[in-house]
C-alpha cells in the first residue's frame, strides 16, 4: 500500500513526529511532501499520484478537484478531529473513504484554557511584555478566580476537563449545551450563563447554527467586565463585535487560540488589541497530543493494508473504492 503524507516538513515536525512517521513507514510505503506550502486541489492530486491514501494535516483541504483528479486514491485520512475543510459529499461521489482522528488534545487544550484564564485574571502577559520591553510595569488589582463563576457554552470532552480543573480551583462552573448531558457542572440556560458568568468560554461545535454565537447581543447580555476565552473555533465569535466590546469595557479582556485568519489563527488586528492575549492555534501543539492523532492514522493505514475498515470512517457506505483493497465496507 502506498501513502502520501501531505504535511509540509514544518507541519510534519510539529504534528506528525519521527515515531509516528517510522510507524507509518512500517505499515506502508510512504511518499512525503517536501514543499514549503500546503497542497490542495489538482496539485495535491498530482503529488499523490499512484497512492492509495492521503494522510492530511488540517492545513490540507480535501476538495472535489482532488478527489476527481486522483483515480488511484482510496482513502483521505485527516490527522485531526476537524473535517470541515474536507468535501465529504465529493469524496463519497468519487467513492473515496474519509476518516478523522480521535481527539487526543483534550488535556493539552484544557490546560491552555485554564492558563489563559489565569493570565487574563492577573495580567501576566501584560507584565511580562513590560519587562521585556524595558518598561516599569504598573501593578493593578487582579481577580481571584476561586469563588468566581466560569460559564462553558458547549459541554464536550474539553469542556468537561476544564470544568474539573476549575472546580479544583474552587470556581463555580455552569454550562449550557442543548445537545449534551451536563454532568459535573450546573446546567443552566444560555441566558443565565451569560448573566452570571465572570469568565465565558465558547466551546460549542462550529457549524452554521453556532456561527457568531458570541455576537453583539450575547456580549451585551454578559456581565460588564467579563473575561472571554476562545480555544474552540474562530467562527464562534463575531470579531468586530468583540473588538467593540473590548473598546467599551464590556469585555475586560479576551484570550484566543483561534480566529478567522488562515489555519484558524487569531486575526492579526484583534490579536494586537491591548486587552487581548493571543496564541497561534497551539492548543494541541504538545508531543502527546500530536502523536496521539498521528498514531490514529497509522492504525487506520494498517487496517486498510490488512483489508479491514478503519476506525474513524465517516462515509464507509459510499466508499466503493475500498473494494480495490479487498474491503467490503457494506459488511
Amino acid at each position: 500500500m502506498r501513502v502520501f503524507l501531505a504535511h509540509t516538513p514544518e507541519m510534519r515536525a510539529n504534528y506528525y513526529g519521527d515515531r509516528a512517521l517510522a510507524a507509518l513507514r512500517e505499515a506502508a510505503e510512504v511518499v512525503t511532501h517536501e514543499g514549503e506550502a500546503p497542497l490542495s486541489g489538482a496539485a495535491l492530486a498530482a503529488a499523490a499520484a499512484g497512492c492509495h491514501a492521503i494522510v492530511a494535516d488540517r492545513a490540507t483541504p480535501g476538495t472535489a478537484e482532488t478527489f476527481a483528479g486522483a483515480p488511484d486514491l482510496v482513502a483521505f485520512l485527516r490527522v485531526a478531529v476537524d473535517v470541515s475543510t474536507i468535501d465529504i459529499p465529493a469524496a463519497s461521489a468519487a467513492g473515496v473513504l474519509v476518516t478523522q482522528a480521535r481527539p487526543g488534545f483534550v488535556d493539552s487544550v484544557a490546560e491552555l484554557a485554564v492558563g489563559m484564564m489565569v493570565d487574563l485574571a492577573r495580567g501576566v502577559s501584560g507584565y511580562a511584555a513590560d519587562f521585556h520591553a524595558g518598561r516599569v510595569p504598573v501593578p493593578f488589582m487582579g481577580r481571584q478566580l476561586a469563588g468566581r463563576t466560569l460559564g462553558l457554552i458547549g459541554y464536550g470532552r474539553i469542556a468537561r476537563r476544564i470544568a474539573a480543573i476549575a472546580q479544583a480551583m474552587r470556581m463555580r462552573v455552569i454550562a449550557h449545551d442543548p445537545l449534551a448531558a451536563i454532568e459535573g457542572a450546573e446546567a443552566v440556560t444560555l441566558e443565565r450563563l451569560l448573566a452570571e458568568s465572570d469568565v465565558v468560554m465558547p466551546l460549542a461545535v462550529s457549524n452554521d447554527a453556532t456561527r457568531h454565537l458570541v455576537n453583539a447581543a450575547t456580549l451585551g447580555a454578559m456581565k460588564r467586565g467579563v473575561l472571554l476565552v476562545n480555544l474552540s473555533r474562530g467562527q464562534l465569535v463575531d470579531e468586530h463585535a468583540l473588538a467593540a466590546a473590548l473598546d467599551s469595557g464590556q469585555v475586560a479582556a479576551a484570550a484566543m487560540d483561534v480566529g478567522m485568519a488562515p489555519d484558524q489563527w487569531p486575526s492579526p488586528g484583534l490579536a494586537a488589541h491591548p486587552r487581548v492575549v493571543a496564541t497561534p492555534h497551539i492548543g494541541g501543539l504538545t508531543p502527546e497530543a500530536a502523536e496521539h492523532q498521528a498514531m490514529d492514522t497509522v492504525r487506520q493505514v494498517a487496517a486498510l493494508a490488512a483489508k479491514r475498515l478503519p476506525e474513524g470512517a465517516l462515509n464507509a457506505a459510499e466508499a466503493h473504492r475500498l473494494a480495490r483493497l479487498g474491503i467490503n465496507a457494506r459488511g
